[in-house]
């Protein structure tokens, strides 16, 4: 029986895909939160999909995660260097 070590399966449970944006350290964590936040609505649609979260708890975990979301753009200062 072939036995996956940890990285393969971190890699697989939490895929990480690179940055193209301007790099800069508030971007890159800004992006990896991105990321995390994308890969765990996935995971709670698939729960709430499968029967196994109500929707009521779907909707209340999204917008937890997307309100520490915002908060995290808020605090890095993402969007405000923007000039129109």
């Amino acid at each position: 029986m072939l036995q996956a070590n940890y990285e393969d399966i971190n890699s697989f449970l939490y895929p990480c895909e690179r940055y193209y944006g301007q790099v800069k350290p508030k971007n890159l964590v800004f992006n990896a939160n991105l990321q995390e936040f994308a890969q765990r609505i996935s995971y709670i649609t698939s729960l709430e999909t499968g029967g196994k979260l109500s929707t009521e708890e779907a909707f209340n975990q999204i917008e937890a995660l997307w309100k520490q979301l915002d908060r995290s753009k808020n605090k890095l200062g993402i969007g405000s260097d923007i000039s129109v």
